[in-house]
């Protein structure tokens, strides 16, 4: 089984925190070779909001605000390729946005050879483009290695219908479908992600990453986390 597994850049810091966090970064890692080992092929697209933030780049315009942030997602990807061979596990980055010797470009033959040869593959650089997200990043990388399913790494353990930090009243929400998701306007993805999973028919798994064995138990099928199907 293929999995594309979306980490945001918190996932490398900690919450509101900037820069990494080794603690972090061995936990991130421990996940992700417990999925390898049980033989799941695994992609990974992962955020820059441990370096920057569009948000924090006022006086830029957004074209180049963006392209800040591309290079951001580069600098985790090669960070976490590191750490990912220190523990044994074979890693590749594709980008189409930097020639550095750690990073290959994208080709659809180069990604079936690094996955059929069991190597963990890292995106990175969006999807080349400013004005995307790396959610549509994930999705289309997702489509480019045949995976069967993206798993969407949060902090919350789900979709639910409001935020539960906020309310005490918020509703878990175990299935739904990508119209609903949008209908809902659900903000665990965005919009274009959401409608490009539709129209590829890719399915999204949304769990709490920072509960230990959680990826691995989404990946085996337990009722884990909220999953949104295609309609």
């Amino acid at each position: 089984m293929r999995v594309l597994v979306k980490l945001s850049g918190e996932a490398l810091s900690g919450e509101g925190r900037k820069g990494f966090d080794p603690e972090r970064v061995s936990y991130l890692t421990s996940e992700i070779k417990k999925v390898v080992e049980e033989g799941y092929r695994v992609g990974i697209v992962v955020g820059a909001g441990n370096l920057f933030r569009g948000i924090e780049l006022r006086g830029l315009s957004r074209e180049r605000a963006d392209q800040i942030g591309l290079l951001g997602t580069v600098m985790n990807a090669v960070y976490l390729k590191d750490h990912f061979e220190r523990e044994g596990l074979k890693t590749k980055i594709f980008s189409q946005i930097v020639n550095l010797p750690d990073v290959e470009s994208v080709s659809y033959d180069s990604i079936e050879s690094a996955i059929e040869n069991g190597f963990v593959l890292i995106f990175a650089g969006g999807t080349s483009n400013p004005f995307f997200t790396t959610d549509t990043a994930a999705v289309l990388r997702a489509k480019e290695m045949k995976a069967q399913i993206i798993v969407k790494a949060t902090k919350v353990d789900g979709i639910y219908d409001k935020d539960p930090k906020r309310f005490s009243d918020a509703r878990k929400i175990e299935r739904l479908t990508f119209s609903e998701a949008m209908k809902m306007r659900i903000e665990v993805m965005d919009a274009e992600a959401f409608a490009l999973c539709k129209k590829l028919g890719i399915t999204v798994r949304v769990i709490n990453f920072f509960e230990p064995g959680s990826l691995l138990r989404a990946l085996k099928g337990e009722n884990i986390g909220s999953i949104v199907l295609p309609d």
